[in-house]
């Protein structure tokens, strides 16, 4: 495929491969853009974020209405782009693709709903005769940097409410899943965005991304990626807005009166979806004593019988990893936890970027697989005396994106909503769950703003107070 920018689709002499990671097969090519092209991104969305401005609310509605519309006709062939570029299983794929579906409904209802307020002017000294306002106004030009792990949906929860904001878009999608974000660029143009006010451009994200970032004509950031990439981006972007959500080894608690079998549940669709590879993914299943040994002999056979294979088949339920040497440094880390004194009760084995679900006991604070972000199948049990030693060992982290719990106790249940350091805090249920219309951000090294249409929006505009003096 060719890149788009400068409403026109371009090609270059260097490319990159996309490649099928379960069999090493390339699917297509993408340019390799310059540090000329950014710039030439940036200008031609400068003159794209003066039309976007100029739309009234509910014509960019209708541009995202129609667009959602052209994702859901199209749903088959994007699911198979997605599911073949970075592995996950047709299923995931097609029910990403009807996620990104709602994410620009969403984004395009917001469209309408823009506002501003009026302002308490009188309630200071000496303020009569005066009426004061605010106004909700676009930021101007967005830059949206995207992960590979959900390359359709995450970049609508980007492109769609800088759109509804009214602002032009700069998109650097993931080198390893470019292909579905091309598509989603010629659905939105078909759907009837202005050619300026859309780019979307490949090649290095390293290079590509310090020139976009560092531009002083980009007035906001959107970033979802590594807690590094992502200090380094706020280091260089100077004064403007930043959303950024980064990484986290997110904790599932288990009390001693929790549903084992709901916990069970929770545990094999919040560990392994996507490989493991969710940022919300549950990484640290942190277990009281009393329930643990009966849990993990329930989890172990579910863990089992996860089918394994090529991600375009009906049944798989787990892929392949986005990339060989991503596997093979989960497969790593899994191994220094073993020399550390942990043990692997099921799984471990790897074959290429597949790598089998694992289930690790024993594992202790100090280990990488509790310690940092693991992205990847698997999942580190830890134990705990009490709800005080639970808690304490779920903040025991820089990270604060997602926690879950599980108990029928409402006072732990509100102590652990209170006391946990996440942004984003599950009862009953595993951290890995998110609907699109919900704020969904972290604290601490896990990232700073919101997203969700509705708060992506706020997040990509700014405020005016206006006062009128008569």
């Amino acid at each position: 495929m060719k890149f788009f920018v400068a409403g026109t689709w371009q090609d270059r002499d260097e490319r990159i491969p996309v490649v099928n990671p379960a069999n090493g097969e390339t699917i297509d090519t993408v340019p390799i853009a310059s540090i000329a092209d950014v710039q030439s991104a940036v200008e031609s969305s400068v003159q794209g974020a003066t039309i976007m401005a100029s739309l009234p609310g509910y014509e960019r509605f209708q541009i995202l209405r129609r667009a959602a519309d052209l994702l859901a006709a199209r749903r088959d062939s994007l699911a198979k782009t997605l599911s073949s570029e970075e592995g996950k299983p047709i299923r995931e794929a097609e029910s990403e693709v009807d996620r990104a579906m709602e994410t620009l409904e969403l984004s395009g209802e917001e469209a309408k709903r823009i506002s501003g307020e009026v302002l308490p002017i009188d309630s200071g000294k000496g303020v009569a005769n005066k009426l004061g306002f605010t106004l909700r106004v676009p930021c101007g030009v967005v830059a949206a940097i995207t992960p590979f792990n959900f390359p359709l949906n995450l970049v609508c929860h980007k492109v769609g409410p800088a759109l509804a904001a009214g602002n032009s878009v700069i998109l650097k999608p993931a080198s390893d899943t470019p292909l579905v974000a091309l598509q989603l660029v010629e659905i939105l143009l078909e759907a009837g965005v202005p050619p300026l006010a859309i780019t979307c451009i490949t090649g290095n994200g390293q290079v590509l991304g310090e020139a976009i970032c560092s531009d002083r004509r980009i007035r906001k950031i959107s970033f979802t990626g590594s807690q590094q990439v992502g200090e380094q981006i706020c280091k260089i972007a100077g004064i403007k807005k930043v959303t950024m959500e980064l990484g986290s080894n997110s904790p599932l608690v288990v009390l001693p009166d929790a549903d084992i079998e709901k916990v069970v549940a929770a545990t094999i669709a919040g560990a392994f979806a996507n490989a493991g590879q969710v940022c919300i993914s549950a990484q640290r299943l942190i277990v009281t004593s009393k329930v643990h040994d009966e849990l993990i002999g329930a989890l172990i056979p579910k863990i089992e019988a996860i089918v394994s294979g090529d991600q375009l088949q009906p049944a798989t339920e787990l892929g392949p990893m986005v990339r060989e040497a991503e596997a093979a440094r989960v497969q790593s880390w899994i191994e220094e936890a073993v020399g550390e004194g942990a043990t692997i009760a099921c799984g471990g084995e790897r074959n290429g970027a597949f790598l089998q679900p694992t289930l690790v006991l024993n594992a202790k604070r100090n280990m990488k697989i509790v310690k940092d972000e693991l992205f990847g199948p698997g999942i580190a049990v830890c134990r705990a005396d009490d709800v005080d030693e639970a808690i304490k060992m779920a903040n025991d982290t820089n990270y604060g994106l997602s926690a879950g719990v599980f108990t029928q106790d409402i006072d732990a249940a509100v102590r652990f909503a209170k006391e946990v350091h996440s942004g984003n805090i599950h009862i009953n249920w595993g951290p890995q769950w998110r609907t699109d219309s919900m704020p969904y951000g972290g604290l601490k090294d896990s990232g700073l703003g919101k997203e969700g249409p509705k708060y992506a929006v706020e997040e990509m505009t700014e405020l005016k107070a206006v006062v009128i003096h008569s």
